[in-house]
């Protein structure tokens, strides 16, 4: 969820990049003699990278690349100030939700008028991802990195305790009518102060230790990507009316809404934690509300393998952590968004054939295999994604299985990319977090889906 400040500096960074974007020309990125500078957020895939930059200079004599890793707020600030002040990196690790307004304001350079990046194929990498990564232009301004889809993590102590067998998880469905059989686990997985289920007599909602679902916030900030998105894409809803490069939002459709008045509806249960409880702006994830057993099972994206095969409990021994794939929806089938990463060149590179060359490496079969064998994220190309399988298989004991199944079942949709990403997401934050608190009906988000359409005749 978005506070008031991260809304108002969302605001804010898309006034600075238009700043940025009329300053473009001036160059950046570092010394045009120095090191390729490359930044990136997450920590876990950090020492990967630096075995493909140290792979990378040996192949490259008289090439350096320095690697910095932020934070996932700080990150995306530090980026916008140095789009301003000219010392934004050489390349950078980008991310759907950003993409497009970079796209718009001109600070990316395309791949396809570099060298080194001017052969990328479609092909090479999981279907559907390259092709994320082009602008309205055709031109394609991000190289494939990897991939995520979305599932279900669970602690097994807590289903043993509960009575339940993890086989049931494997079929679960759900309704936006009762919740099927999905609901009636989640409730049973529900417990409060007093030792009494959800799904028992007697149960006080309004006093419960520990929810049967995770939650990860409203879901406004990222299209409920980790909330809601499994849901309503099994209802057979679709964020826009085309992707990539949607001109119709539909978040005024039954579909959604129902779903929506029924996941939050969880809430009111007693089955799902609150707004508050979960910490609002600073929000605990779904990895720490298992792990303090405030929730039994949640949703959350395969980018967190490794750090839920690493939660202990509070006497510092290790959960046994296991996974499912969502629940089947009112389509008769399963969903989830899938979303992938990937790197891009910024205008502002003093050197962009060499921060080209780098990309390239990034995208290709050597340095995919490098991080597919370091089991922390599923890389774009197929032969990087059966190595990140078999490291889960033998060094974790974990079958991925239920993030898998969604690419080869064909059950996944995509990560809406549209103009305006920034402002979209300023506007939507707060609604969908008023809807999650109880302070403004589902029906509100009517009004929302006309703001949002009216953005697209703005930029026309």
């Amino acid at each position: 969820m978005t506070s008031l400040r991260h809304r108002i500096q969302a605001v804010t960074a898309v006034a600075a990049l238009a700043v940025a974007a009329l300053t473009a020309c001036s160059g950046g990125g570092g010394s045009a003699n120095g090191p390729i500078e490359y930044w990136l957020w997450d920590s876990a895939q950090q020492p990967g990278y630096q075995k493909c930059a140290d792979a990378f200079q040996q192949q490259n004599p008289g090439l350096k690349v320095h690697i910095s890793q932020y934070g996932w707020d700080a990150y995306w600030s530090k980026l916008t100030a140095g789009f301003i002040a000219d010392t934004a990196p050489d390349v950078f690790t980008d991310h759907l939700s950003k993409f497009a307004q970079y796209v718009d304001l001109k600070v990316l350079r395309p791949l396809d008028d570099l060298g080194p990046t001017s052969d990328i194929a479609d092909g090479d990498y999981q279907q559907g991802l390259a092709q994320l990564w082009k602008g309205q232009d055709g031109k394609r301004y991000g190289a494939p990195k990897d991939w995520d889809t979305i599932a279900i993590f669970y602690d097994n102590a807590a289903l043993k305790t509960a009575g339940v067998d993890p086989a049931e998880l494997q079929t679960l469905t759900w309704n936006p009518t009762d919740g099927g059989t999905f609901e009636k686990l989640i409730a049973h997985l529900t417990i409060d102060t007093k030792g009494r289920r959800g799904d028992e007599a007697g149960f006080d909602k309004e006093h419960v230790k520990t929810h049967g679902l995770a939650s990860e916030g409203s879901g406004g900030g990222g299209w409920g990507q980790t909330q809601w998105s499994a849901f309503a894409g099994s209802a057979g809803w679709q964020v826009t009316d085309k992707n990539p490069w949607g001109t119709r939002f539909n978040l005024d459709q039954p579909a959604l809404q129902d779903t929506l008045s029924w996941y939050f509806g969880l809430v009111r249960k007693g089955y799902m934690p609150s707004y508050e409880e979960i910490g609002g702006a600073n929000a605990v994830g779904t990895d720490k509300q298992i792990q303090s057993g405030t929730a039994a099972i949640g949703l959350s994206g395969s980018w967190m393998i490794s750090t839920f095969s690493k939660l202990t409990d509070a006497g510092g021994k290790k959960l046994d952590i296991g996974l499912a794939p969502t629940p089947i929806g009112p389509s008769g089938k399963r969903a989830s968004m899938f979303n992938g990463l990937a790197d891009s060149v910024t205008t502002l590179s003093k050197q962009p054939e060499n921060a080209a060359k780098w990309v390239k490496f990034l995208s290709g079969e050597e340095c995919q295999n490098i991080i597919g064998q370091s089991g922390v994220v599923f890389p774009a190309r197929p032969a990087g994604t059966e190595l990140a399988i078999a490291y889960n298989k033998n060094e974790r004991k974990l079958d991925v299985t239920p993030f898998t199944q969604q690419v080869t079942d064909k059950t996944t949709f995509l990560f809406p990319v549209t103009t305006n990403a920034a402002d979209i997401a300023a506007l939507m934050a707060p609604r969908f977090d008023a809807v999650y608190i109880g302070s403004s009906p589902v029906s509100s988000l009517t009004k929302l889906n006309g703001q949002l359409n009216d953005l697209f005749k703005v930029a026309q």
